[in-house]
């Protein structure tokens, strides 16, 4: 039986939309594509855009999983692009700097697209600042934004700090930022059902209430849930929930961290305007750091303290208040309306994995907290990748990976105690 959605603000919010039926049937079709969140239902659009058959098996939900209950953010920030410089630069040589840089933008691009072409309702909106709480944030962002300058983006990317600074965001933490013009923010549960009715119309045939419960590899793997099997040339496993199928390769590389997001209830207006008058989205520029913006209602969405142990936490709203009312002291006393968490896919070096573990099965997970933009443009990798152009899925699939050989419960041990020496670096900068 299916699950239903987190008791989130997005799926309190979320526009009417079909619920697609159980696979009840045999079918056969080109290509199965395992996971209805961004990832699988763009690499479905992409792929039924290059002329396949294309069949979406969701155990749940559209939407269900990360990608309809994350921050909302969409933005240029590549997690481990310090890790990309040196890994790609063996595929790329000296253009992986240049490569790295269009990478950051290109889902951008690819969201705004698509809402447009099928007039997808789900409150999306520019701008965003990233901000500095260190002196040592300072430096660092200022280097951003002169990077961003240098490639042309003087006109949409700028340090403020100040006036200007107080113009964006009514906070006594922030030192500074880098107020970036081009990225955006969004209802995420919205978007990928929204996607997801988009793929439909296509000729995507999407089944909720569908969890893949084997693959037989074969020329023609056979995929089986409870109720159906499909047959198929080509099997894409997209987002972070398919190790039990595939082991090999995709042993050890992703760890689900639980991310918690709380929504207050609606602020007045003015109270709105005030702490955040161009309604844009902000996150600091620590390694663990906390993430917030408007909703379209006026409700403060705010996210942080990832949790790296694997267990969720048990009461969000009191972990995450003193964080709003340090952050926004005008907010003191707040009443919060909506708390929830998920799961985030992270990979040790942060570099998305892709791969396949068989030369007709694929599979791409592990976005490490920047899923929305990073989500789109893996499926645009992986649809061409499919269709023959390997190019890119090459430079990803040469990528060295971290693994921990050791069970679930030391390897979450390892990666919070990993976490816990960056957050102690990042208080002594």
């Amino acid at each position: 039986m299916a699950e239903p959605h987190a008791g989130s603000y997005y799926a309190a919010t979320a526009l009417p939309g079909p619920n697609f039926a159980r696979l009840e049937d045999e079918i056969d079709t080109d290509v199965v594509v395992m996971g209805g969140g961004f990832t699988g239902i763009n690499a479905a659009i992409e792929l039924a855009e290059r002329g396949l058959r294309v069949v979406v098996l969701e155990a749940n939900r559209i939407g269900w999983g990360a990608s309809g209950r994350n921050g909302g953010q969409i933005t240029g920030s590549l997690s481990g692009d310090t890790a990309m410089r040196k890994e790609f630069r063996r595929s790329l040589g000296d253009g992986a700097d240049d490569y790295i840089w269009s990478l950051r933008w290109r889902g951008h691009d690819i969201i705004r697209s698509r809402v447009a072409r099928f007039g997808i309702a789900c409150d999306l909106k520019p701008g965003h600042l990233q901000a500095a709480m260190r002196p040592a944030h300072v430096t660092e962002l200022r280097a951003m934004a002169e990077e961003a300058a240098a490639r042309g983006m003087g006109d949409e990317v700028s340090w403020v700090e100040g006036q200007a600074l107080r113009d964006l965001v009514e906070s006594p933490i922030y030192l500074g930022g880098v107020y970036n013009r081009r990225n955006m923010h969004v209802h995420s549960l919205n978007l990928v059902r929204g996607e997801a009715q988009a793929a439909a119309t296509l000729g995507v045939r999407i089944f909720e209430d569908s969890k893949v419960e084997g693959i037989e590899h074969a020329p023609r793997p056979l995929v089986r849930t409870r109720l159906g099997r499909v047959r198929c040339d080509m099997v894409l496993m997209a987002g972070n929930a398919y190790h039990r199928l595939a082991q090999g390769r995709m042993r050890g590389a992703l760890f689900p961290a639980s991310l918690g997001i709380v929504a207050t209830e609606p602020l007045p207006e003015a109270t709105a305007c005030a702490i955040n008058p161009r309604d844009i989205a902000i996150y600091d520029n620590r390694f663990i750091l906390d993430y917030h913006r408007l909703t379209a209602d006026r409700r403060l969405l705010f996210g942080g303290g990832t949790n790296y142990t694997g267990r969720d936490s048990r009461d969000l709203a009191a972990e995450l208040r003193p964080a709003i009312e340090r952050t926004y002291p005008r907010l003191k006393g707040v009443r919060i309306d909506y708390q929830w968490s998920g799961q985030a896919g992270i990979i040790p070096n942060r570099i998305p994995h892709l791969g396949r573990i068989a030369p007709n099965v694929f599979y791409a997970e592990g976005y490490s907290g920047h899923g929305i933009a990073t989500s789109h443009i893996v499926a645009e990798i992986m649809a061409k990748a499919m269709t023959g152009t390997m190019a890119e899925f090459d430079v990803f699939d040469a990528v060295r990976r971290l693994r921990l050989p050791m069970g679930a419960r030391l390897a979450h041990q390892a990666l919070a105690l990993g976490m816990a020496w960056f957050a102690l670096k990042e208080r002594l900068r």
